[in-house]
């Protein structure tokens, strides 16, 4: 019987069909960055102060700077040993008992008591507009900023489970279309979110859509192509993100309302709608369903577009993924060399999430030029991509992972601890640490699928990644919040946690060139799993003369 590995042989391993595919589904990863990392500029928080009613209407009838009525609103507080203009708190006067002229250097309020904001704010716009001066999200209500972020990783995790579920039961194609229809509905109703209740909710479920279309894409462009270019047009498929990180801040620099951000961010999932005439369906799930008929249909339309011809008898096609071993979470953690594994990747996982996420949106907060801060640390992560692709089969993954992780932790403990005056030197090792992190963020996900055995690879991915998902709902909190009290403080949270991640690593086994795993036994005794496999070869070897004019069934092949 011809396997579907067998006619793709035939049909076209990575041809004109599967580049065109290919082409359209990469355009995937540029929306998912700016929901992943949009909060940069959606949520940007500018300067700001306490709003005095009394000092504005003064201020618009004698011609008042900002500067001048900020002076008689806010008090100087001291912020790690530097006197500067508080942000929360005002000068608790009566003006309609004062006198107040248009000469505002008259006034000396330094022994005035204080109190916290009673009308509002101000802010120093910078020509933005961000959901946080909209609804006011600064001084004790900053942390509801920090939700934005932490809600749509909710719906990240729920998301990509439900839809990777969807897709193994009704197919990669319909899935993706499903959650690009959501996507569409849901990125529209952010930008008219009437308050802020509601603008988590539809964020909360903008994110579950979001993901799990990704994903879904990604499975469909790997499942049909020849196995030596699926690692190639997986990573390549990540790197389109890296793109969209350097489109978001010239999109960003033009839409400076959240809202019209939003809906530039959103209208790609309504284009994908159109690819329902454009993409194919996966032959390889349709075969694992039993509709042989459509996946000859749609390997033989394949081979037409490459410009091939097949030879192979089509109706023998069977599917040569199926196993009937059902999958538990219990087999990730029933044995030692399992248990191990998964504990690793996941937090790997986790770390990848929280140091990529926090270091992104740390640029929101340092105060420099946001838009070319963020240019400059996206152009960094294109190297990761090369670099793994470089080192991968010469080196091995074991090294080159565990070294992403030391460069990212070191780069973070290195950057805390070098003084603002030297700008361009901390941004420099800041920006190395981006690359590390990206590699690693690139690296963990086909680690991982080599790591599990085959009937519950699936399964040991999904476990595996939701810890991503964790981590961005903690990073948001870990970065905003720590901050507060030191702003270089999240960066040494970062360097430790990867740090700890790229030791970890070092406890994983190689896998360059080692047989994908097919059972528990295969992880567990790996030598013995060798063994076999240097066996079945020599057997093999030594019937073919006998017996080359017999084509054996799969179970005698296996026996």
């Amino acid at each position: 019987m011809a396997t579907f590995d067998d006619i793709l042989e035939e049909a076209g391993k990575f041809g004109r069909c599967q580049k065109r595919i290919f082409a359209l589904l990469c355009m995937v990863s540029m929306p998912f960055a700016g929901v992943y990392v949009g909060i940069v500029f959606q949520g940007f928080t500018p300067d700001h102060w306490c709003r005095d009613p009394s000092v504005v209407e003064r201020r618009e009838e004698c011609g008042w700077s900002l500067a001048d009525s900020r002076r008689l609103t806010v008090p100087l507080v001291n912020i790690s040993g530097v006197l500067q203009q508080s942000s929360c708190e005002q000068y608790e006067v009566d003006w309609n008992t004062t006198e107040l002229t248009c000469d505002t250097e008259e006034l000396h309020l330094n022994k005035t008591p204080t109190t916290s904001c009673k009308h509002g704010w101000e802010y120093d716009y910078k020509g933005r507009r961000s959901f946080a001066t909209e609804f006011d999200l600064v001084c004790s209500d900053a942390w509801l900023v920090d939700m934005f972020q932490a809600t749509v990783n909710v719906g990240f995790l729920v998301g990509s489970i439900a839809i990777g579920y969807l897709a193994d039961r009704f197919g990669r194609k319909m899935s993706f279309l499903m959650s690009s229809l959501v996507n569409g509905i849901t990125g529209i109703l952010v930008a008219v979110a009437p308050n802020y209740i509601s603008l988590l909710i539809f964020r909360t479920l903008y994110g579950f859509g979001v993901k799990g279309g990704w994903v879904a894409g990604y499975v469909l462009i790997t499942e049909i192509v020849g196995v030596e270019f699926r690692r190639t047009v997986g990573i390549i498929y990540q790197t389109f993100f890296s793109i969209a990180i350097l489109v978001l801040p010239l999109l960003a620099y033009y839409i400076t309302d959240w809202r019209w951000l939003q809906v530039a961010i959103t209208a790609p999932y309504i284009l994908f709608l159109s690819y329902y005439w454009f993409i194919p369906e996966s032959p390889r799930w349709l075969l694992s369903q039993n509709k042989k008929s459509k996946a000859v249909k749609i390997t033989e339309d394949m081979a037409k577009e490459n410009k091939r011809t097949l030879s192979k008898n089509l109706e023998t096609l069977t599917d040569d993924n199926t196993d009937s071993t059902t999958a538990s979470f219990m087999d990730l953690i029933r044995t030692p060399k399992m248990r191990k594994h998964t504990f690793i990747l996941s937090y790997n996982w986790f770390t990848s999430a929280v140091v990529y996420q926090g270091l992104i949106m740390r640029l929101g907060i340092l105060g420099g030029n946001v838009y070319i801060d963020f240019l400059i640390s996206g152009l960094v992560e294109f190297p990761a991509a090369f670099l793994i692709l470089f080192t991968i089969e010469r080196i091995g993954r074991r090294l080159p992972f565990a070294t992403a992780n030391f460069v990212a932790g070191a780069s973070c403990f290195i950057t805390a601890f070098i003084p603002d005056s030297m700008f361009w030197l901390k941004t420099a090792v800041a920006c190395i640490g981006r690359l590390g992190i990206t590699m690693t963020f690139e690296m963990v996900v086909f680690v991982n699928t080599e790591l599990c055995p085959t009937f519950v690879r699936n399964l040991g991915v999904s476990v595996c990644s939701t810890l991503c998902d964790v981590g961005g709902i903690v990073a948001p909190f870990l970065l905003y919040r720590l901050a507060v009290i030191w702003l270089e403080l999240p960066l040494i949270i970062f360097g430790f946690l990867a740090f700890l991640a790229g030791g970890l690593v070092l406890l994983l086994p190689e896998t360059r060139g080692v047989p994908l795993p097919d059972t528990i036994d295969d992880i567990e005794f790996p030598e013995k799993a060798k063994e076999v496999i240097a066996l079945k070869n020599q057997q093999t070897v030594n019937l073919l003369p006998t017996y080359q004019n017999i084509t054996p069934s799969r179970d005698q092949a296996a026996a």
